[in-house]
């Protein structure tokens, strides 16, 4: 364990942005399992909402630095054309 004033200070910084940075993650996942539910469903305007809401939120984290800009464009355009393979399917 640390010993001197900076390096606790650090670890306190640490623990409070891996918490943080936990919650949005974890929220994250959440949006992209809502996208792949509306698309196993069928259900087009349903999934395109869900994708607009993650869009959103995902680069809004690319910001906030919790996560890298190209894991997030990774991200967003898988999830882009799972919903574009429903105009495929249908």
């Amino acid at each position: 364990m640390a010993n001197h004033k900076s390096a606790l200070k650090r670890v306190r910084q640490t623990k409070k942005r891996t918490e943080r940075n936990r919650f949005y993650r974890t929220r994250m996942k959440n949006m992209i399992k809502a996208v792949r539910e509306a698309v196993e469903a069928g259900d087009k305007e349903k999934a395109l909402e869900a994708l607009k809401v993650a869009n959103k939120r995902i680069h809004e984290y690319v910001s906030k630095g919790i996560i890298k800009k190209n894991n997030a464009a990774r991200k967003v355009s898988k999830l882009h054309k799972l919903v574009n393979s429903l105009n495929e399917a249908a």
